[in-house]
């Protein structure tokens, strides 16, 4: 199982990992979809590794169809995260500075459902994520896709 580790500059230490989550809003588009997690029970955006030969926002529209069964397009970027201060550490010693596009999306089509990875699907208001296990380095993707800025963020 994966752990995260904040330190600062930790990412000295580690090899990059790209990927990339979404930014699912209900019709309303005032709660957030969330999945929670098979191998941890955290709550989490939907998102993943990039695969070779993959775009950012191609892993973005399979990462979302392979966890949640839903078909989305890509709206536009939210932000960009390279931080410095967060790796992933797996099992093996495997450490890995997390490279992640994070995109606002629009359901076009499929069915909500869960996948070996997610045992769970819903979507959530912004006063009830403070009270949700949610993995920590996805906060600040949730808050920022709240920031009505017109260009995206880097971080």
């Amino acid at each position: 199982m994966a752990k995260l580790r904040f330190d600062e500059r930790v990412a000295r230490e580690a090899t990059l990992q790209v990927g990339a989550s979404a930014l699912i809003l209900d019709e309303a588009g005032e709660r957030v979809l969330l999945t929670q997690r098979t191998d941890n029970g955290r709550w989490c955006l939907p998102g993943g590794r990039t695969d070779p030969g993959e775009s950012l926002a191609e892993t973005c529209v399979r990462e979302v169809r392979e966890e949640t069964g839903l078909e989305v397009e890509v709206v536009r970027l939210v932000e960009l995260y390279s931080s410095l201060d967060v790796v992933v550490e797996y099992d093996d010693g495997n450490r890995r500075q997390i490279v992640a596009a994070h995109f606002l999306v629009r359901v076009v089509g499929g069915t909500l459902g869960l996948s070996d990875e997610t045992s769970e699907a819903a979507y959530f208001s912004r006063a009830d994520l403070e009270a949700l296990d949610l993995m920590k380095h996805h906060r600040p993707r949730i808050a920022d896709s709240f920031a009505d800025r017109e260009a995206a963020f880097i971080r």
